[in-house]
């Protein structure tokens, strides 16, 4: 017997300044869903995402969520006032005894939840939304861009967790190997219409090109019938002039129509242009040391880059990889250890943190306002690779509109301040690029092509990113950080640095003696030591008694509410969501114990 939806959208419309954003969309979200939601930046994905919560009423159109049913939703900009701490947030709608749940989705984000929420970043907040919508485990999760300020770690973490999941869910990424990973059908907006496909993302951009090419075909038969019906009118219409006016009603009809179709949005204008070429030699480093508060960022570590490299840096948040690019590009002077730069550099840098862009200035003030980008006696005009061009001209190679150009930059969306930073920094001519997040908030279309022009730069770029896909796309070689000052430097990108990273028992030969865990320094250490474990198997070895007993504790915790007396009849919701989570803890359980008694026997 087949189950209701999830969700119903029927007929919607909405309308936005006057633009129809949706006309008429119907859509069905199923229990068992994993659907990619996938667009252009300013297609409306969020706006869609907000309708399917209840967020947004549509002008027209009905949303139906069968009794019962929850739907969470995750916000891009939380309100947190009224909050004193992160966790007070991400707890505010978890009973008492399911406040479990948080403790256990917060070690996997590497969420703090007693963070203050006056000083949270905005990658926190959007840390701390995540875990709320996590913990409270709805059976519609709705994910919007739940890969923004995670690292790797955390994105692995977070593809486990959905990959076993009972409940459904929509997410908005741009990390294709997250949706690869995880979606099994896709939702494609296009134009104010949505298409539906039952496969996952990949196979999308195929998809996408075959709708285009039938599109374009359709149009351009379209254009000849409107020809030679246009023909006619001229040379045939006059003989039978009364007959034929129906069929010039028509051509007109049609000419309305081809009018009345929505071009597709193009593509920014991404160009690079290289400047004077650099040394062959770009940066040699050599036993580079850096620590923080003591915290060791980097320990005698060294890389030559030669012209043409394409290195990028991958670690856990916080384990220094902007510290050691900065180091490298010379920002950031080194405790010990010297730098050395080729000739002929010239540096651009996309800053992650968007400082090079005035939030409270227009788009037009934060370019012609860059002393680099400015055109003596002309402001209207900027300097684009060393030619004026008008500023207005210019935002609109980047996708933005002229009504845009006086707008103040904070009122933008992640994805168009990216390609703000992307249009200062490709206004001037370098052969040193410096990535730092470069792929956060751009829609697939447009990383597309930035890894094309990246493909082409004959200079030479350094690359933070969290994305897997566009760095085993990029790199020629990765830095992996692994903290506490151990780093090592890889051929090839992600994928190859996973294929190529020592086991473990190899890593504990390897890692330098002061970069073990404290927990070495226990006096069960030496033993495990002489046994072959690793310090790291070491350090699970250890932790896993306390996980155990967390997971027995829940258990009892979770057993104990289910036995409540018509707790069934009464909360079936919860009911639910208590046996599953009982369920999950036993297999947790079950093992945590098998790798301990695996362990144990290698002690």
């Amino acid at each position: 017997m087949a189950r209701a939806p999830l969700l119903q959208l029927s007929d919607i419309s909405l309308t936005f300044g006057g633009n129809p954003v949706f006309d008429g969309l119907s859509l069905n979200v199923q229990p068992s869903d994993r659907v990619a939601l996938v667009g252009r930046n300013g297609s409306g994905k969020s706006t869609l995402m907000k309708v399917m919560a209840g967020l947004v009423e549509a002008d027209r159109g009905t949303r139906v969520v069968p009794q019962g049913v929850t739907v969470g939703y995750m916000e891009q900009d939380p309100d947190l006032s009224g909050f004193e701490t992160l966790g007070d947030f991400a707890a505010s709608n978890l009973p008492e005894d399911e406040a479990y749940r948080l403790s256990v989705v917060a070690e996997g984000l590497k969420f703090n939840p007693d963070a203050p929420v006056a000083t949270a970043s905005g990658g926190e907040r959007r840390r701390a939304a995540l875990a709320k919508l996590l913990a409270e485990a709805p059976e519609l999760m709705l994910l919007d861009e739940p890969t923004n300020h995670l690292d790797i770690q955390a994105i692995e973490w977070l593809e486990e967790e959905l990959r076993t999941t009972r409940a459904a869910y929509v997410l908005i990424s741009h990390d294709r190997a997250f949706l690869r990973a995880l979606t099994r059908a896709t939702l494609w907006i296009d134009r104010g219409e949505v298409r539906r496909r039952e496969s996952g993302f990949d196979g999308f951009e195929e998809w996408r090109e075959e709708t285009w090419a039938q599109e374009d075909e359709a149009r351009h038969k379209l254009d000849r019938k409107i020809k030679a019906e246009a023909k006619w009118a001229v040379e045939g219409i006059s003989a039978r002039r009364k007959r034929n006016m129906g069929r010039v009603r028509a051509l007109q009809e049609l000419k309305a129509g081809r009018a009345a179709q929505i071009r597709r949005q193009g593509t920014a204008a991404l160009e690079l242009e290289t400047s004077a070429q650099s040394g062959k030699r770009v940066i040699e480093a050599t036993g580079l040391a850096k620590s923080y508060d003591g915290k060791v960022i980097a320990k005698d570590f060294g890389i030559r880059v030669m012209r043409g490299d394409r290195v990028a840096f991958v670690g856990p948040n916080g384990v220094g990889k902007t510290t050691l690019l900065k180091m490298l590009t010379g920002e950031i002077a080194p405790d010990a250890g010297t730098v050395q730069h080729g000739t002929n550099l010239e540096v651009a840098v996309f800053d992650q943190s968007r400082a090079a862009l005035d939030p409270n200035a227009s788009l037009w003030e934060n370019l012609t306002g860059d002393p680099l980008m400015k055109v003596s006696g002309a402001s209207d005009q900027v300097l684009v690779r060393g030619q004026p061009r008008h500023v207005v001209a210019y935002l609109k190679d980047f996708l933005f509109d002229e009504s845009q150009a006086r707008a103040a930059v904070r009122s933008l969306s992640g994805g168009e301040k990216a390609r703000l930073l992307l249009a200062k920094l490709m206004a001037k001519p370098a052969n040193l690029l410096v990535l730092d997040e470069p792929t956060n908030d751009l829609d697939v279309e447009t990383l597309d092509l930035l890894q094309d022009i990246l493909g082409e730069f004959d200079g030479t770029v350094l690359l933070v990113s969290h994305d897997r896909d566009f760095i085993d796309r990029i790199a020629t070689q990765t830095i992996a950080m692994e903290g506490n000052g151990r780093t090592a430097v890889y051929p090839g990108g992600w994928s190859d640095y996973v294929d190529q990273r020592p086991a473990p028992e190899e890593a504990r030969k390897a890692a330098p003696a002061a970069a073990k865990p404290k927990a070495e320094a226990a006096p069960a250490a030496p033993a495990a030591k002489a046994s072959g474990l690793t310090f790291t198997e070491r350090k699970r070895f250890d932790d896993l008694p306390a996980e155990m007993e967390r997971l027995q504790a829940e258990m009892a915790k979770l057993t104990e509410f289910l036995s409540q007396p018509d707790l069934f009849e009464k909360e079936p919701v919860k009911f639910h969501k208590a046996s599953e989570g009982l369920t999950q803890r036993q297999e947790l359980l079950a093992k945590a114990e098998e790798e301990w008694l695996t362990l144990a026997e290698r002690a």
